[in-house]
């Protein structure tokens, strides 16, 4: 794995629907963040939800199978 690759970090949205106990939290990723020299991140999204008032967005580490995912 390259120094570039440790740099990365998924971005994701946190999109919560339903009322009461069928509340439920869907997760979409967006795009990815590179992070720079002086600690700063690039971020490049695939996609931008429509509605920023009802969604949550996240800067996350890749998990294992995500890293495995983007080496293929």
């Amino acid at each position: 794995m390259t120094n570039d690759k440790k740099k990365m970090k998924q971005l994701v949205a946190a999109i919560e629907r339903g009322e009461g106990d069928d509340k439920k939290t869907f997760w979409t990723r967006i795009g990815v963040a590179f992070e720079n020299r002086d600690g700063s991140y690039n971020l490049r999204f695939d996609f931008i939800p429509a509605r920023l008032d009802a969604t949550t967005v996240q800067l996350r580490d890749f998990e294992a199978k995500e890293r495995e995912k983007e080496a293929a």
